[in-house]
């Protein structure tokens, strides 16, 4: 039996389909199946009524992509989507069908089909996502198991669909700050080494039939080049051997990622923005947690791993402890103000009074969203003349290095 349906599973394939549902509308769409005929079984139960000779079998192209990596977004869709169909009165097992046989992401698609297998075998939805940790964290599937036991589980999954969209967008704003600068570096030094090795050579040989002493700037700059050219395979493979060495010391070193996260906390400019994020993220999924109805003590695990910097982690853990031993988050939070500013104290205690905590934390997590983004501005606008300045400094300074010489050409005249 087990034979028959790994061979049926090896068998299937991928089939393109156009019908007509039952307002008579044309739909397209992709369906992975054993055969043609199963197709067109599956979009009967759909109601979709597909065209003759509309099925057809999609061929792998020569260069197509196997797998594609699924991503937040991909997640942060899929609740939305889910959310919004079973909201219009649509099972969750016909919703999953949906969701998954249209999605774009090949892999996102396998993965929701998973889930809903998962569910027709009995399980809850919570219990099926925690079967994918990679995807699915453990904040996503707690606030999934409140809504299913609270009964209001198209809420909770578009507050989930929320709180993903605005955790990718703080990511990416933090990435624009550092991919900027890092890019522009990255072309100075690889201009650098290509007038290094191959430019200023040539003006090297020119030099040699001038018959007088080159100026010390020219000689510094010939000398590095000759480094450079005989030792170039060693300057790369350093190169390398940094990089990788740095990605396996962040990979495999807590004490490691721990000091970079202490560093970034302290450096002028990104010390803020890193500090502004962390906040943003910690109001944000305290507020979500919260307004699901998940204790105060439990959701403060998933709110430490969300914070995204090991130093308010820790900080986190300790609130969460205060609040087990019966001291309110206000006060708990007042005694590190160092990383909790007064703003986010305020707001919560606020919150706590009045009973409404979840909309401060919400209305300090768009607070400090808008400060990353001003940050990002303000540190793009800061790094742009220091970038432009480092760039005439270094490849103004080899073209100067290698002229100097020609415009001391007529003394030797």
């Amino acid at each position: 039996m087990a034979k028959a349906k790994a061979k049926a599973k090896a068998k299937s394939a991928t089939y393109s389909w156009e019908g007509t549902n039952n307002k008579g509308q044309i739909i397209k769409g992709a369906i992975t199946a054993a055969s043609a005929d199963v197709v067109k079984a599956e979009l009967r139960k759909q109601g979709i009524t597909p065209k003759k000779g509309k099925i057809k079998k999609k061929s792998a192209g020569l260069f197509s992509k196997k797998k594609q990596a699924i991503t937040t977004k991909d997640i942060a869709v899929f609740a939305r989507q889910l959310a919004t169909m079973m909201k219009a009165g649509v099972p969750m097992v016909q919703a999953m069908d949906i969701v998954g046989q249209g999605h774009a992401n090949p892999s996102m698609g396998t993965l929701i089909m998973s889930i809903k297998g998962s569910i027709e075998a009995g399980g809850t939805l919570a219990t099926a996502l925690s079967q994918h940790p990679a995807q699915f964290d453990d904040l996503f599937v707690n606030l999934v198991d409140a809504g299913e036991q609270s009964g209001a589980l198209e809420t909770l999954l578009e507050k989930v669909a929320t709180y993903k969209e605005k955790s990718e967008q703080l990511k990416n704003k933090i990435k624009k700050a550092m991919t900027y600068p890092i890019s522009v570096l990255v072309v100075a030094v690889v201009v650098s080494a290509i007038l290094l090795i191959f430019v200023v050579p040539t003006f090297a040989e020119m030099f040699e039939g001038f018959g007088a002493e080159l100026p010390a700037f020219t000689q510094f700059v010939v000398g590095l080049s000759d480094t450079l050219v005989d030792n170039v395979w060693l300057f790369l493979a350093a190169i390398i051997g940094f990089v990788q060495g740095f990605k396996q010391a962040k990979l495999r070193s807590k004490a490691f990622r721990d000091g970079l996260d202490k560093l970034a906390l302290k450096l002028p400019a990104i010390g803020q923005l890193t500090t502004n994020a962390a906040i943003a993220r910690f109001a944000r999924t305290l507020a979500t947690m919260f307004a699901a109805g998940v204790p105060l003590v439990e959701a403060m695990v998933s709110v430490a791993g969300a914070s995204g910097n090991s130093v308010y982690q820790e900080a986190i853990l300790k609130v969460r402890d205060d609040i087990a031993g019966g001291t309110t988050l206000q006060s708990s939070l007042s005694q590190n103000k160092e990383l909790f500013p007064n703003m986010l104290i305020q707001m919560v205690g606020i919150g706590e009074e009045s009973g409404a905590l979840d909309e401060m934390l919400d209305k300090v997590a768009e607070y400090y969203e808008e400060a990353v983004d001003d940050a990002v501005d303000n540190l793009t606008a800061m790094l742009e003349p220091m970038i432009m300045a480092f760039l005439a400094v270094v490849i103004g300074g080899l073209v100067i290095a290698m002229y100097l010489p020609i415009f001391k050409m007529g003394e030797v005249v």
